[in-house]
């Protein structure tokens, strides 16, 4: 209650003094907010946690990576109250949520490329769709098969649980599947921390894991940017998501943070992460 209120209703200036002393002395209420999911929508979780924490001192966000699969997992047996995915929910995880009293309400919070990356000391500039869909076969073995150097391709591919792979599954492999001799790793970085180490690997990533020390390649003749995403280009492209049970609250902190990308600030923290905002698709 503020200090012009209380006058309006002509409470004695000293009951007024007293009154805002107890307001402003008064404990922040402590709120606790868990997510967990994507490796992909992590960093945009992270940066939107540490802006309305500093905001609210009383809150606390923790931020967890285990995969699209294992975030929508938690959200349906309501261990967390925000799940991450870089993929939309399956049918049969919106049944066993349903199943348990919950319902997967999803917001798309960015757009993003999967790039398919390089050594920087890999001479080739682009591939097909065709072409990489033979490398993750192991139809195409040797770069030189697609104009590369002489070196058998090592084969870097996201873990099954993740949404990364899963969208990469249907959009460039279709009916094929990844071949055996692929190396599987758990997260983005991990993905990226292969390739820049092994002058002979591909691998592919979300959008803001491209940096200097990778080449995303062209595919079918489009570079991977944020442009070509919103222009709707790249071809391996897909939405990325919050999901929460039901529609939070307005003016609650999850209500907050699952729809802080719709503000200024928000787009800014997406675009400087590499992804896309969703007010420019």
């Amino acid at each position: 209650m503020c200090r012009k209120y209380l006058r309006a209703l002509r409470i004695p200036p000293f009951l007024v003094s007293l009154a805002a002393a107890i307001v402003s002395a008064a404990p922040a209420q402590e709120e606790a907010i868990a997510v967990d999911g994507s490796t992909t929508v992590g960093p945009i979780a992270t940066a939107f946690a540490e802006y309305l924490m500093e905001e609210n001192p009383g809150l606390n966000i923790t931020v967890s990576m285990s995969g699209s699969g294992n975030g929508i997992r938690s959200l349906i047996n309501s261990e967390v109250d925000v799940a991450t995915a870089s993929r939309f929910i399956k049918p049969n995880e919106v049944q066993a949520a349903v199943d348990n009293g919950v319902l997967p309400i999803a917001h798309v919070v960015a757009l993003d490329g999967i790039a398919v990356i390089v050594h920087p000391s890999n001479r080739i500039d682009g591939l097909s769709l065709d072409q990489v869909r033979a490398i993750y076969t192991g139809g195409i073995e040797n770069w030189t098969d697609v104009g590369g150097p002489d070196l058998e391709i090592v084969v870097v591919s996201r873990d099954t649980n993740s949404g990364t792979y899963e969208t990469f599954e249907e959009l460039v492999m279709g009916e094929e599947r990844v071949s055996q001799g692929a190396e599987y790793v758990g997260s983005n970085g991990a993905v990226r921390s292969r390739v820049q180490e092994t002058p002979a690997a591909i691998g592919y990533v979300g959008l803001g894991y491209v940096d200097e020390t990778v080449r995303a390649l062209e595919i079918d003749g489009v570079k991977a940017d944020p442009e070509t995403v919103i222009l709707g280009e790249y071809p391996i492209a897909r939405p990325l998501f919050l999901f929460t049970n039901g529609y939070p609250p307005l003016g609650s902190m999850v209500h907050r943070f699952v729809t802080l990308h719709l503000t200024e600030e928000g787009q800014e923290m997406v675009e400087s992460i590499g992804f896309v905002p969703m007010t420019q698709y």
